[in-house]
Parts: C-alpha cells; sequence; structure tokens
C-alpha cells in the first residue's frame, strides 16, 4: 500500500491532474466527504487528508509514503528525513513582507528602526531580515495575518500572497518579494528503499506530466 498525504484545497485540487496521468483517480470528493483517508481506483494506492503543515511531519515518520507540500512549509519544518525529488510547479505563490499603505517601510529600514513582524513562517522571515541587517521582533501568528498591521500588534507581516487582492482589501501594499513558492514532492527515505518498485513509476509519470504542461 502506498499513501499519499494532500492537504484540502489548492494543492489537492492542482495534485490531482498529476494523479491522473499516473493513472490514479481519487473515488472520493474531501468537500464532500467526511473521511480522512480517501480511496482510489488503485487499490494499493490511498489518499491521507492532512494540514498542509503536518505533511512533512506525516512523510518524515512514515504516516505516509510521500506527499504534496509547499517549499514555505519545507522551509519552516526543515525538511529532515525527507526526499525531495520534484518540484511539481503547482499552487505557486510567493511570500512577500507587507504593510499599511501609510507606512513608511523604507524609511523605517533606512534608519535602522526595530520593527515588528508579524507571521508564521518565522524562519524565513528571520533568515530574510537577517540577510539585510535589520533588527526584527517576531510575533508568531498562525491566521488573519492582515489584521496585525491595521490593530497595531505588527508594523509589517511576512505571508503569502497569491494575486494581492487580500491585501488591497484590507489597506496593506507588498514591500517586499522573499522567495517565489511551488509545491514539492516529498518521499520518506525508508519507503523510497522499500517500495521502490510501487513509487518510481509514479515519480516516472508526475515528471512526465511536469515535462508536458512546460511544452508551448
Amino acid at each position: 500500500m502506498i499513501t499519499l498525504a494532500l492537504s484540502k484545497g489548492r494543492i489537492f485540487d492542482e495534485t490531482l491532474p498529476l494523479l491522473k496521468a499516473a493513472g490514479i483517480e481519487v473515488l472520493e470528493n474531501p468537500d464532500t466527504s467526511r473521511k480522512l483517508i480517501l480511496t482510489t481506483n488503485q487499490p494499493g494506492v490511498r489518499v491521507l487528508l492532512v494540514r498542509a503543515t503536518d505533511v512533512p511531519t506525516y512523510v518524515e515518520h512514515g504516516g505516509a509514503d510521500l506527499g504534496v507540500t509547499g517549499k514555505d512549509t519545507l522551509i519552516e519544518h526543515g525538511g529532515q528525513g525527507l526526499y525531495q525529488p520534484l518540484d511539481l510547479q503547482i499552487a505557486q505563490c510567493r511570500v512577500s513582507v507587507a504593510v499599511r499603505a501609510d507606512f513608511d517601510y523604507a524609511s523605517a529600514i533606512r534608519q535602522g528602526s526595530r520593527l515588528k513582524v508579524a507571521t508564521k513562517y518565522t524562519a524565513i522571515a528571520r533568515e530574510f531580515f537577517a540577510s539585510k541587517g535589520v533588527h526584527v521582533d517576531l510575533i508568531k501568528l498562525y491566521g488573519s495575518m492582515e489584521l496585525a498591521p491595521l490593530t497595531g500588534l505588527a508594523d509589517a507581516i511576512v505571508d503569502l500572497v497569491s494575486t494581492g487582492n487580500t491585501l488591497k482589501a484590507n489597506h496593506l501594499i507588498e514591500v517586499e518579494r522573499i522567495m517565489d513558492i511551488s509545491s514539492r514532492l516529498v518521499v520518506n527515505q525508508a519507503a523510497l528503499k522499500l517500495k521502490r518498485a510501487a513509487i518510481r513509476p509514479l515519480l516516472d509519470a508526475f515528471s512526465r506530466a511536469i515535462a508536458a504542461s512546460e511544452t508551448p
């Protein structure tokens, strides 16, 4: 049995065509089913639904053989014990710094001000600001990041940005782009050795599907 860990939402939806290219179709809709383990048309493959931040942990400790997770999650997790064979080039977005529209970020940086930064991506934010020589106090938040500058909790946020519409709706502006993000396939290292005959064809099918999507 091969177990694939996925999170609901964009990653799940954008992984489906890759699975289909490998001849695998999920037989249940995660939006309507209450099940957390979904069957597929392949009796030897099942899908585990977990929180996005938990995907690397399930794969690392053998709760799943492989999974799909964002580069941002992998950096925060550390990626220990994980083989990362493929950038699937799905769920693309970016990690950026955003502030209130009336906050002079450039001036604050230039003057060496100590910034309060709210984020759930503390490892990414810490490394980014350290590389710029900017002193920051990091405030760990898990949701509604846009509220932090609006309520005075923080001067800036570090968060995922896709279209930028949520920032605009909350009168925030993107001031620095830290890195581009896409989702990676991660594989448990022991599973890769023990279940190589089952996992390798899956990796090859994903690779072919990615290559085909890049062909103009």
